[in-house]
């Protein structure tokens, strides 16, 4: 499957991807799935935009919205995400987010709705929380915790912005993960938002990145063997993911529930008489949730929901540093600048301090100016105006300023919060934190 996903460079795209938090902008109540304070009657005003709506099931609840190539989806907690097109450049995904908020704005006025773009859901409880009815989260609900302390957290309670990145061949889409697994614990940390925890400052600049130390670890984290390997190929990524549990498979349209059969054993001994298939492998690959993981794209999945001009940022420092040979070989060098050993290690530091955390001794803050130079002079190099003349650079300017004066996004988020009222720090966040 990846070797047929390969496609020229003339042809490479990037993919934005981006869940929020809906609340009410008042109480910091978070939307349901139905009723009149639901999420589902968010969907059914966007669906009015051209929209199809998307259910697993003939007559089943409405999951989903598709147009073209971009969906709207929700997340176990109905979390809102936006999956977009594939574009040539960091400005049409610009353009594509603007329309998609215009979207939603008239519902979520008449809804006093605010879209939250944070790592961690800053005031909710589990009890407070709904359960999106979508087969495969009721799988993942039972399974995910027996497997790590926090799965129902990372489920219901985070949310992410991920990036979509094409690949030319084998030793392209090798070389380019194992680059963003070595760096996605820095830039967790570069863009850590995610300060709160059930109304109050948790101590952590990066709660979710907390959340996800504590998953399966036979499906998430940084790949060991990919991390660290000489020459990993596509065969490394197979191997690892052969030995992840399962959640399902499917048969004539229905779901067989199969948790925790490792794919490698399903392929020998089958199961309750169902042999494995490639659809079976397709399916279970896109259940595996690494900091980086190929699909028929590389996907990037380290980072903290943030606003919009973030979310463009995370766009730009990726397609900087994949798109141009030289930023690749550069940002490669850097992340071989301390170990996989020295990584791990440093990994509980960084989503508790930021980048005022160190890896092997080497100061985090540094490495992700460094980074956020490679970036940019990728993106210079790529030279891809908008309409006004100004290249994807742009794009890393709140980043660069944040990371100048030594902060993350989350010390934005907090500032001052120190000993608020929760009343304070509810209205503070739903003024700071909107996407």
């Amino acid at each position: 499957m990846f070797h047929e996903a390969e496609v020229p460079r003339e042809k490479w795209r990037v993919g934005a991807e981006a869940e929020r938090f809906g609340v009410d902008r008042d109480t910091g109540a978070p939307l349901m799935y139905d009723g009149e304070r639901g999420v589902l009657r968010v969907l059914e005003s966007v669906a009015a935009h051209g929209y199809a709506e998307y259910r697993e099931v003939p007559g089943g609840p409405v999951i989903g919205l598709t147009q073209g190539l971009r969906s709207v989806t929700l997340e176990p907690g109905a979390q809102l995400e936006l999956s977009g097109s594939p574009f040539a450049d960091v400005h049409q995904i610009r353009a594509e987010f603007e329309a998609h908020l215009a979207e939603l704005a008239h519902v979520s006025e008449q809804m006093n709705v605010a879209w939250l773009g944070v790592g961690f859901h800053p005031f909710a409880r589990q009890s407070e929380l709904p359960w999106v009815p979508k087969e495969r989260y009721a799988i993942m609900r039972e399974y995910l915790p027996t497997r790590g302390a926090r799965g129902v957290d990372m489920m219901r309670r985070t949310a992410t912005v991920q990036a979509n990145f094409d690949y030319s061949d084998e030793g392209d889409a090798l070389r380019k993960l194992q680059l963003c697994l070595r760096l996605s614990p820095l830039v967790n940390a570069l863009f850590a938002n995610s300060p709160f925890y059930e109304g109050r400052l948790s101590g952590k600049v990066s709660e979710r990145g907390a959340v996800w130390l504590e998953m399966d670890p036979s499906r998430s984290g940084l790949i060991a063997q990919l991390a660290d390997a000489k020459a990993p190929r596509y065969l490394d990524y197979a191997e690892w993911a052969l030995d992840a549990g399962m959640f399902f498979f499917k048969r004539d349209g229905a779901i067989v529930h199969n948790t925790g059969q490792t794919f490698r054993d399903f392929m020998k001994s089958g199961y309750q008489g169902h042999q494995a298939t490639f659809d079976d492998w397709a399916l279970h690959v896109n259940t595996l949730f690494p900091d980086a993981r190929l699909k028929r794209t590389l996907e990037v999945r380290c980072c903290d929901s943030v606003p919009l001009p973030l979310t463009l940022a995370i766009q730009a420092l990726f397609t900087g540093i994949l798109y141009d040979d030289q930023a690749l070989t550069e940002a490669t060098e850097l992340s071989h600048g301390y170990s996989l050993a020295e990584l791990t290690i440093a990994q509980p530091e960084l989503v508790r301090v930021g980048i005022h955390g160190s890896i092997g001794g080497r100061p985090a803050r540094a490495l992700a100016e460094r980074l956020l130079d490679i970036a940019a002079s990728g993106l210079s190099r790529r030279a891809v105006p908008d309409a006004a003349g100004q290249s994807e650079v742009q794009y890393l300017a709140p980043i660069v300023s944040l990371t100048s004066r030594g902060e993350v996004p989350a010390d934005r988020l907090s500032q001052g919060l120190e000993g608020a009222s929760e009343a304070e720090l509810r209205r503070a966040v739903i003024e700071r934190a909107q996407f």
